[in-house]
């Protein structure tokens, strides 16, 4: 049987009073009546799901029902009737302690038992409804029931991430080596089956799952796969041209600076960004910009240098007019 939540077809809340699930039914039953969406099947279909929604919460015994027992209320309601032709079992003893969860009953077990501990006419109906989910005080009957993941997160440097790394972590006592490949990014979970808590009833263990967060670097910026960083040029180098050794997460490498360099120039190295993590042979790209730095002090010679330059420039530039 497919659950249905009525209050969600209906639209309003669990605590919803009588009043605002009759308004809220009319207007649904009038939005979407057949008389005003003749020919159109899927109007009708809602009009017929709405109608049964009405027809549950708007009655006080079967929204009482429902409540109790959801999905399973129409099986409720029928073994009530039998219960009360054989004998009037006292449903008020059963409760279920969580939507699509465990059923317990609190009274006494000869309820479903005889004396002698055979199984009474109320069992097959039980194992049927709930598949074996119920519990009381003389036998009990549980679904093998996996484990609760369990929930953790970890700091991992830019330099680990960009590698791969090894961690160790402790969990109740017990160490756990973790070998991480290269690649990690920021928010990416890991999952350590088998590693959380434990089944119930013979069931599977949870997993620990572990989210990974990626420190800031104060050299480089991680944006997805690519890596961005900047790179000092003295002075003479943007002016005349030269190299520049980029220090990178893997190896440095040397780049070729043109001529007449401004500060922010970008370069682009490809492929020398992070590995993808299941990839690792793809990487992303690294951007490097450049930023141009003045001595501090120059000598009175430079200074001297440095005003014929001006001049010089100054008397191409009139020439040039």
């Amino acid at each position: 049987m497919d659950y249905k939540d009525y209050y969600k077809i209906l639209g309003v809340d669990k605590s919803a009073t009588e009043a605002e699930i009759k308004k809220a039914y009319r207007k649904l039953a009038i939005k979407y009546h057949p008389d005003k969406n003749q020919g159109d099947k899927a109007s009708e279909e809602k009009f017929k799901e709405v109608s049964e929604a009405y027809e549950v919460l708007g009655d006080k015994e079967k929204r009482t029902k429902y409540d109790q027992f959801g999905e399973n209320w129409k099986y409720y309601e029928q073994q009530q009737a039998q219960g009360k032709a054989q004998g009037g079992f006292d449903w008020s003893k059963w409760q279920a302690q969580n939507q699509g969860g465990a059923y317990s009953y609190q009274g006494n077990m000869n309820d479903f038992f005889g004396e002698s501990g055979q199984e009474g006419h109320f069992s097959d109906f039980f194992e049927n409804l709930f598949g074996g989910r119920f519990t009381g005080s003389r036998q009990q009957r549980t679904r093998a029931r996996k484990g609760q993941d369990l929930q953790a997160e970890m700091e991992v440097s830019l330099e680990d991430a960009y590698n791969g790394c090894a961690k160790q972590i402790e969990l109740s006592g017990t160490k756990l080596n973790l070998k991480l490949k290269p690649g990690l990014y920021d928010g990416q979970v890991i999952r350590l089956k088998g590693k959380g808590a434990p089944g119930l009833n013979g069931g599977e263990p949870g997993h620990l799952l572990i989210t990974l967060h990626i420190t800031p670097h104060p050299k480089f910026e991680l944006k997805g796969r690519d890596i961005y960083t900047d790179i000092d040029i003295d002075l003479y180098t943007a002016v005349l041209g030269g190299k520049a050794t980029v220090k990178t997460l893997g190896n440095n490498v040397n780049i070729t600076i043109a001529e007449h360099t401004d500060s922010g120039k970008v370069f682009r190295l490809k492929g020398m960004g992070m590995p993808d993590y299941d990839h690792p042979e793809t990487k992303g790209d690294l951007y490097v910009k450049t930023i141009i730095r003045l001595p501090k002090h120059f000598s009175v010679k430079e200074k001297e240098l440095f005003h014929q330059l001006s001049t010089l420039k100054s008397e191409n530039h009139a020439k040039t007019v």
